[in-house]
């Protein structure tokens, strides 16, 4: 993991905080100075946020769990984020693809993001904040005894439903990427 330069820093603070106080339906009841001070007391989750800003994410606050004081930050770009797109599932899936390999993984940049794909159950509490993935898709994870057999799931919103599909692993095309998830 790299380091962000105090500018990158106040920069992406600023940014944070926009969305916050634009998105407050997302979020109602929280103040940006307790997610600020969270924030700042670690620095590694702060690096993750800017990979996820960096790469077309645009992450919010999307939930907070009272009993481990720790807020749920969750890409919420209106599309699948730009800078994460035509990747297959995991390393497995990379390595097993023989010709016109991809040139990563989802699981692969989640892990080197510090973050973790949504679940499904994230996505469709996501979906519930607004209309995303109208043009793309999303990988979520995959449960054990389905990318066992080789698929992997990803979701998208279409017809105002929100649909979960199965593909083999390997496969990516230019509008699936990930969205994912931090505990701050």
């Amino acid at each position: 993991m790299d380091n962000i330069s105090p500018e990158q820093l106040e920069e992406l603070l600023q940014v944070l905080k926009a969305r916050f106080e634009n998105n407050m339906t997302r979020h109602p009841g929280f103040e940006w100075i307790h997610v600020q001070a969270k924030l700042k007391a670690q620095p590694k989750k702060l690096w993750s946020l800017h990979e996820m800003e960096r790469t077309g994410g645009e992450p919010d606050v999307v939930g907070y769990d009272g009993e481990t004081s720790v807020y749920l930050f969750v890409d919420c770009s209106a599309e699948t984020p730009k800078g994460r797109r035509s990747i297959c599932y995991d390393h497995e899936a990379l390595e097993l693809r023989k010709q016109h390999k991809p040139e990563n993984s989802a699981m692969n940049m989640a892990k080197a993001m510090g973050i973790e794909l949504l679940t499904e159950e994230q996505y469709r509490g996501l979906q519930k904040l607004g209309n995303f993935d109208t043009k793309t898709s999303s990988w979520v994870q995959t449960p054990a005894p389905i990318r066992k057999l080789g698929g992997a799931l990803f979701c998208d919103r279409r017809y105002d439903t929100v649909f979960v599909y199965h593909n083999g692993a390997e496969s990516y095309y230019g509008v699936r990427g990930f969205r994912g998830s931090l505990r701050v």
